[in-house]
């Protein structure tokens, strides 16, 4: 739909050319200083800004990208489908020229630049993917050389004439610079365009590289069978490649280009390109050059690990940076203040070394370069979560815009104050704001400072000619510009507020004749009374807030309306409207908004389409994208086309698991045009909500506040939590469900949680009653059963009732389309580390609950070792020890469990709860056999003889399977019956001497215990043989089915 776009006061509009004449996009030096004792002026205050509206909406602005301001004061900027539009500095939006383009995943138009000397010849730099020869749909993961190859395109640089009636002059493109990319996967781009005050040309380039299979860590996956695209070595850190990098040349007259004195790497080095000025960034989406100083401010976008695992690296953060010199970056080896990753082997999943930030070596087989890189430099400024307070919470998308340059001699109205000289003002996407960072002449950060900003996620931003800020607003859509996409200009107030307008209508396509009816809102800072005057772009005009109008003649029309307030300060809007062809309509009818999925999930799709022109729909030319959502920002994953079919949301490993990621199904069809009109283009969306979700990830909130939990999934709770007190969540269409399941914890009163819809007051579905655990870091499930739901789309509230003072903590829930167990059988899960700990411990975790709510195992989990009270192990049928390590537990926890199995509770320990309380002899016989050591992971059959036991009832006699294979100091073949052995002629660092077990089970001083070696891998908790393994075990040490364990000769 067509939407407003109000613009600006009357006194701007009166600037002229000669007001501005000399102005060009290389800012006026600062005036000297006054010298180091002098008062900086005081900076201004927030009502003393305006944002101006200059275009809005999908039809003026398409998915936004990049923007860039003529001397003029009009406005470049880009669409990804390859659009280039032009706003001029009264708000009037043309489209100036068309690309075309390869735009799967983020591919597609991205950067513009303006030549310094634009004013003479016009040069406007674009960098975009062009079509090639590029097959559609997704490249292979794995494969050969042979299969990668169709997928190998490029990004082009390419100059071309901006005609003097703001037209692009396609014909006149020189082809700059090409970099070569993996096409058919996702992620990073980069594509920003600067220049210096010398003249000199800079291009971001983002790594090209899939971050999904690599746990939120570096990726660095070197298999010969691997598509290239999943290893950053052979971009960003390879220094003869232009992928992930900072470039520097110098274009001459015929579109060729000379290197600059003082890049990274003289021409004629070996194995590098002369043209890079600044290497190892992973995406650096948006920088802007200090014209007086040269230094470069850049936005890195970094992964997502939600926490530092010792055997892969730190946590996922992202950086603004400061470059003032040709250096290394570090990604892929180091972050932040040179956090360094470990050298990861993704064939055997073993860890090596961590990498040397202050020498990283680059051995990957897919780097065509150096082996020796340069040092890392450390991040300017880094950020994880709520790392830097002034920064808040939430996404983390940093995006570098510029530094103010006040000029004295600039005779401009809308020109930010001298108190902001020298300031950097930086964007953060996701998270939605402007900052001002006031900085030394050397970088060193003093303040951190708020900015106004009214609109939504910023995507550009550049100061103009006139000293104003303008603003690129990606909106909030999913790969394709809304409403509330935008390009803004903030300008200075000094003399009375200009109004602000939105303009709709009901209509803005159809037939002819075609009625309209216009509806805009305007306002007044200064509260001034508003006449509001229309334009209806066929040469008839009208007045008030909501006229109508009748179009007769086929054509594309723009309705303005100006808002007038007493001083003659204006501001417009305009709604485009389309006659003589309608947009289509496009609905989804399954999945509805707000389906709950989980990752790995094929997801049926059906859509309907409808076009009073086209009659007959082509259903080949509907495409239906999945996109996988984080916080605030998307990633194109996969697509398929056609009305009706399937899709598939691939399992996630890029995202900490407790991230606030979901999926986005989006379905696009363009009609054919009618009525000799433009052909028209409409999508759908509907969001895919997580079965699992934190609680801190709430759409909506009152009366709560958030906590840092070190024993909480994620690291956070909702907390603070009184009667009365909710959260929501939405969109959810909890169709199908049938249990929420909780997380909670409570050193206070406890309570009761409560699932509605509609409101805090809505329908009730649920109630659970939450018990005082223990601690604020002692957390247990509870299960709510479901009823009564709504079939249609609605807002989840998870409303928390009780007593006087604080209740309960809520740390994340799960819907399942299961009933609740009848809860024959309780096991606690604990995975408590005191040494090596393995990252596939919360996969299983998960694993274990899946499976025991298939079969009345209700399955609670902890890592805290105060839960082992003779009173708390007394709820429990039996006890897990999941790749526990070390020494867990102390001296009187070691005898209420000892208690508790005397007692007939049961043992099940899995892979390295072997690797457990090795002073402690009542564990060591009751697990049955100590580590010893491991090879590294590898294929290896296992050999199961029998299969009258719950946990080989399931498995073949020969099980081919890929794990880390422990061997043990002793063999338990006489204590405890062995169910499955590993037949070490199928691999190789066996030193068992050929009876091998590696899982047994055994009746334990009244209690029961089963181990199994298994489990090493995330992928083991996902393969069905292993877990029928489990879910056996589960059963055996529950009670919940009886087997013979006996010891019983090889």
């Amino acid at each position: 739909m067509h939407r407003k776009r109000p613009r600006f006061r009357k006194a701007l509009a009166l600037l002229t050319g000669s007001l501005l004449a000399g102005s060009s996009l290389a800012l006026a030096a600062p005036p000297a200083s006054a010298g180091p004792g002098a008062a900086r002026p005081a900076a201004a205050a927030a009502e003393d800004f305006q944002q101006v509206t200059l275009a809005k909406g999908a039809p003026e602005v398409g998915e936004p990208m990049s923007l860039a301001v003529l001397p003029d004061r009009s406005v470049l900027h880009t669409s990804r489908d390859g659009t280039l539009r032009l706003t001029d500095a009264q708000g009037n939006t043309s489209v100036a020229g068309k690309l075309a383009v390869y735009d799967h995943d983020e591919e597609g138009l991205q950067g513009i630049g303006i030549d310094p000397d634009f004013a003479e010849n016009r040069f406007v730099y674009l960098y975009y993917a062009p079509p090639l020869n590029t097959p559609p749909g997704d490249a292979p993961e794995n494969g050969t050389a042979a299969d990668f190859a169709p997928f190998d395109g490029v990004n082009r640089l390419s100059r071309f004439v901006l005609k003097q009636d703001g037209t692009l002059d396609v014909s006149s493109e020189k082809n700059v610079l090409e970099v070569k990319t993996s096409r058919g996967m996702c992620c990073h781009v980069g594509g920003d365009i600067d220049f210096d005050k010398d003249g000199n040309l800079y291009l971001s380039t983002g790594d090209d590289s899939n971050p999904f299979s690599s746990d939120g860590y570096t990726p660095i996956d070197e298999r010969s069978t691997r598509n290239p695209a999943f290893d950053a070595q052979r971009t960003s850190g390879n220094t003869n490649d232009l992928r992930g990098k900072i470039l520097r040349i110098k274009v001459k007259p015929d579109g060729s280009y000379d290197i600059p004195e003082g890049n990274l790497f003289a021409p004629g080095t070996a194995k590098t390109r002369p043209e890079i000025y600044a290497m190892g960034f992973r995406n650096p989406f948006r920088f802007s050059i200090d014209k007086p100083t040269g230094a470069i401010y850049i936005g890195e976008y970094g992964p997502d690990a939600g926490a530092a695992n010792p055997n892969r690296g730190p946590s996922g953060m992202v950086e603004f940076n400061r470059v003032t010199k040709p250096g290394n970056y570090g990604w892929p080896y180091c972050v932040g203040k040179n956090e360094a990753y470990i050298k990861y082997d993704f064939a055997t999943k073993q860890s090596g070394a961590a990498f040397d930030c202050s020498a990283p070596k680059n051995t990957s087989p897919n780097n065509t370069g150096l082996v020796d890189l340069p040092p890392a430099q450390p991040a300017w400024i880094d950020y994880d979560g709520g790392s830097i307070p002034e920064f808040g919470n939430g996404s983390e998308s940093p995006m570098g815009g510029p530094v103010y340059r006040y000029d004295p001699d600039l005779n401009s109205p809308a020109k930010f104050p001298e108190a902001y000289d020298g300031d950097f003002f930086a964007g953060e996407f996701g998270r939605q704001w402007i900052k001002r960072i006031e900085q030394d002449d050397d970088g060193t950060v003093k303040s951190i400072n708020p900015f106004p900003w009214s609109g939504t996620q910023v995507m550009d931003m550049a100061f103009g000619p006139d000293g104003a800020l303008y603003v690129l607003d990606y909106g909030l859509s999913w790969f394709g510009g809304d409403e509330n996409s935008a390009l803004y200009r903030i300008e200075n107030v000094t003399n009375g507020h200009a109004p602000t307008v939105t303009a709709t209508s009901d209509r803005t396509s159809g037939k002819a004749p075609l009625k309209v009816s216009f509806s805009a809102t305007g306002k007044d800072a200064d509260g001034d009374a508003l006449t509001y005057g229309w334009d209806f772009g066929d040469g008839t005009t009208g007045t008030g807030q909501s006229p109508q109008h009748t179009y007769r003649t086929n054509g594309t029309y723009t309705a303005t309306v100006t808002v007038t307030d007493p001083t003659g300060y204006t501001a417009t809007a305009n709604v485009h409207v389309v006659v003589g062809n309608t947009a289509p309509t496009v609905t989804f009818q399954t999945p509805a908004d707000g389906t709950l999925f989980q990752f790995g999930d094929t997801i049926p799709f059906k859509v309907k389409v409808t076009d009073p022109e086209d009659k007959k729909i082509d259903c080949s030319k509907v495409t239906i994208r999945y996109i996988l959502g984080h916080d605030n920002h998307g990633h194109p994953i996969t697509s398929a086309t056609g009305c009706e079919g399937t899709i598939t949301a691939p399992a996630d490993t890029e995202h900490d698991p407790n991230a606030n990621i979901f999926g986005v199904l989006d379905a696009e069809y363009t009609d054919n045009g009618g009525g000799g009109q433009e052909a028209l283009t409409t999508h759908a969306q509907v969001v895919l909500q997580p079965r699992h979700r934190q609680a801190e990830h709430f759409s909506d909130q009152s009366g709560i506040r958030t906590y840092d939990k070190t024993e909480a999934h994620g690291g956070r709770t909702v907390g603070d939590i009184d009667n009365g007190d909710w959260i929501s969540f939405k969109p959810y269409n909890l169709s199908g469900a049938q249990t929420l399941t909780a997380r909670v914890s409570s050193g206070g009163a406890g309570g009761y949680l409560e699932v509605r819809t509609g409101g805090p007051n809505g329908t009730l579905h649920g109630s659970g009653v939450v018990p005082v655990t223990g601690g604020w870091e002692t957390f247990q499930d509870i299960d709510i059963p479901l009823s009564k739901l709504p079939k249609k789309t609605t807002e989840l509230y998870l409303v928390f009732k009780g007593g006087d003072g604080a209740l309960f903590d809520v740390d994340d829930f799960m819907i399942s389309d299961k009933k609740p167990a009848k809860n024959d059988k309780r096991v606690l899960v604990f995975s408590k580390t005191a040494g090596f700990r393995h990252d596939s411990i919360e996969t299983g975790v998960r694993a274990l609950k899946d499976l025991g709510g298939q079969s009345g195992i209700t399955v609670d989990s902890t890592e805290e070792a105060q839960q082992f009270t003779t009173a708390n192990l007394a709820r429990y049928d039996a006890v897990v020890f999941l790749s526990t390590t070390g020494t867990v537990l102390n001296a009187d926890q070691k005898k209420a469990f000892e208690k508790y199995i005397a007692g007939g509770g049961g043992y099940m320990g899995i892979h390295a709860a072997a690797d457990t309380e090795y002073e402690w002899p009542f564990y060591g016989g009751l697990v049955g056999a100590y580590f010893d050591s491991h090879p590294q992971i590898q294929q290896a059959t296992v050999r199961v003889p029998q299969h009258d036991h719950p946990a080989t009832k399931g498995l073949d006699d020969a099980w081919d399977r890929t794990d880390e294979w422990y061997n043990y100091r002793s063999n338990p073949r006489d204590h405890a019956r062995v169910l499955a052995t590993l037949d070490e002629s199928t691999y190789q660092g066996g030193t068992m001497n050929g009876d091998h077990p590696i899982a047994w089970c055994q009746a334990y001083q009244g209690g029961r215990s089963f181990y199994t070696g298994l489990g090493h891998t995330k992928e083991s908790y996902a393969e069905d043989g292993f877990r029928s393994h489990l879910l056996g075990g589960l059963k055996y040490v529950t009670g919940q089915e009886k087997a013979d364990c006996k010891p019983r000769k090889a």
